[in-house]
């Protein structure tokens, strides 16, 4: 018996470090993440006091019996529970190779994040594609280190980076082009994401055109919403991200470097989220003007 109390608490103050730690892993993975991350806490909290006290006070059959039955049930309620409420649909039945085009570091998780997280849970494979490193409006190094975690936290297949100047990705305009034609050659996506022209920022604008002369061939190109999209900004496309609203809010959180930006708020992410659901008849969506959308593709998604 003491060597199956020796286990438990073993088991518990590993379970209780992972839950404490893990939060990435509860709001990638469940709804109501940050709810089960505490009732994992208060849950394996109290068992691991009381399998403590059973092991130190050196309780009798009956309590020890009862405080097995206890540890047993509540973990494996814990489990039914976050199983439950894991993310993730029905697989695609043909998967999609889409390619997410973005400005700069955070673009992607504001954006279309929700969307993001949900196409690779679906099965499809994503990739993302960053033109600059945003120094002019923060640290570049960390920047481009918060677009990795982001990348990966949303499960991206891969980030391909470049640091075309910050503010002035007109001036780029050529080579810009020439970056995403050889990601289109090379990835072959089935549908790509992009920056709207009804967008106040002129990098955002910048890279609407590149992507549009890339892309001049391709059949299914979406423009998401940014923070600085124009009242023009006409969505006719929505992603229904409910199960994904917090993973979407983590993604941006993990941009460490530019949390101090209204846009970057909690509050105002589920705001914009919450208005496109509104218009979509959903709780949340995130929203998109098509450039051109072919029906089989849509389908698939």
């Amino acid at each position: 018996m003491v060597s199956i109390y020796v286990l438990m608490i073993v088991f518990l103050i590993t379970f209780l470090v992972a839950a404490a730690v893990g939060r990435s892993w509860f709001h990638r993975r469940l709804r109501r993440p940050e709810l089960l991350r505490q009732v994992s806490l208060g849950v394996g909290g109290t068992l691991l006091v009381t399998n403590l006290a059973c092991f130190l006070l050196e309780a009798t059959p009956f309590w020890r019996t009862a405080n097995f039955t206890a540890t047993v049930g509540g973990l494996a309620a814990l489990g039914v529970v976050m199983t439950a409420l894991r993310t993730g649909g029905v697989p695609a039945r043909q998967p999609r190779r889409v390619l997410a085009i973005g400005a700069h570091p955070d673009d992607l998780e504001l954006a279309c994040g929700g969307t993001l997280a949900k196409f690779v849970d679906s099965g499809h494979e994503v990739q993302g594609l960053v033109m600059s490193d945003g120094k002019r409006g923060g640290d570049a190094l960390e920047r481009s280190l918060d677009a990795q975690r982001g990348a990966a936290f949303m499960g991206l297949t891969g980030m391909a980076h470049h640091n075309f100047t910050d503010t002035e990705l007109n001036r780029h305009s050529q080579e810009m082009v020439g970056v995403i034609e050889a990601a289109i050659a090379r990835y072959n996506p089935d549908i790509i994401l992009t920056h709207s022209n009804h967008d106040q920022h002129q990098d955002h604008q910048a890279v609407h055109q590149a992507t549009l002369r890339a892309a001049r061939q391709h059949h299914s190109i979406l423009c998401y919403e940014s923070p600085s999209a124009t009242r023009e900004f006409n969505p006719s496309v929505f992603v229904d991200i409910d199960d994904y609203m917090d993973a979407k809010v983590q993604a941006v959180k993990m941009h460490s470097d530019q949390l101090t930006k209204p846009y970057m708020t909690p509050e105002r992410v589920r705001g914009i989220a919450s208005f496109r659901g509104g218009q979509a008849r959903r709780r949340v969506a995130e929203a998109y003007e098509p450039i051109r959308l072919l029906n089989t593709e849509l389908e698939k998604l």
